[in-house]
């Protein structure tokens, strides 16, 4: 049954930090994934081309309230600016679907927010979601780590892409930090303002009524930790129907590394056993 959301809330373990900059890696000819068929088209199409306010205003009616919120404020227009002038100035912005993720996760159905740090830099690559890239394009590092530890620990073969569309059509959150970023230049738009969105975003998911998972890879994710806890005790939802993952980045940089790499860490498989606990299935598969 979907869960009705509640309205939005008004030092983490440092287990080591990721890169994007090995992450941009495309071969030639990739296919862009549109939420459709598979079609092949020129990578440029994958870049930003309207202004934000048109993409805010083509939200979804469960997070609304919380977008809308913040195009309202100073830091909102002033980000929804600076990313149009940057646009109009000729730099290629990704992604063009900046709120793929809302669209594609219905916030009372939310079982699991994965956070990501920012959107894949290279041409063709990112798709608003986090960690995932369309059908066609190569798999980046980090998502090649993430597809060998499902397989480790559940068993599941991934497909010969690396789109996540499925995860988030069934309830898992991939939504970066930072929603927007300058073609070859890693966390170009990091400090920006995106922060305060995405913050309030997380913030109201675990808010809301109901169990929730959260994963958080990497010293950037932990860092949000104790704003998410605070969120979930200031709503007066069970604190143990809260379950904070937290190990290493899945970069190649940080993935063994202690002192919780991410390759062996459990978390699909932790996941899983929490929600059947509350009587209810989760399905990592990707096909």
């Amino acid at each position: 049954m979907a869960r009705k959301p509640a309205p939005a809330p008004q030092g983490a373990l440092d287990f080591g930090d990721e890169s994007t900059a090995g992450e941009s890696a495309r071969a030639p000819g990739d296919a862009v994934y549109s939420g459709g068929p598979v079609a092949t088209e020129a990578p440029a199409l994958s870049a930003l081309s309207r202004p934000l306010d048109e993409l805010f205003d083509a939200v979804p009616a469960d997070w609304r309230p919380l977008t809308d919120a913040f195009r309202a404020t100073p830091q909102g227009r002033a980000l929804i600016d600076r990313v149009d002038a940057a646009r109009a100035a000729g730099a290629a912005i990704y992604p063009a679907e900046v709120f793929n993720a809302l669209h594609l996760t219905r916030r009372a159905e939310v079982k699991v927010l994965i956070l990501g740090q920012d959107p894949y830099h290279g041409p063709g690559q990112a798709h608003g979601l986090a960690f995932s890239v369309r059908p066609g394009v190569a798999i980046p590092p980090s998502l090649r780590n993430i597809r060998k530890e499902i397989q480790r620990e559940l068993g599941l073969t991934a497909p010969v892409h690396g789109c996540l569309q499925a995860w988030a059509q069934r309830g898992v959150l991939l939504l970066n930090t930072v929603l927007t970023v300058e073609a070859g230049q890693a966390a170009s738009h990091a400090g920006w303002g995106w922060e305060l969105l995405t913050d309030a975003l997380a913030q109201a998911v675990v808010a809301d009524p109901g169990a929730r998972v959260v994963m958080l890879w990497g010293a950037h994710a932990q860092r949000k930790a104790p704003l998410l806890e605070a969120a979930r005790c200031a709503s007066g939802q069970a604190l143990d129907d809260l379950l904070v993952l937290q190990s290493n980045h899945p970069s190649p940089l940080s993935a063994t590394r202690g002192p919780v790499p991410f390759l062996g860490n459990g978390h699909f498989g932790r996941a899983v056993a929490f929600w059947r606990e509350r009587g209810e299935e989760l399905d990592w598969a990707l096909v």
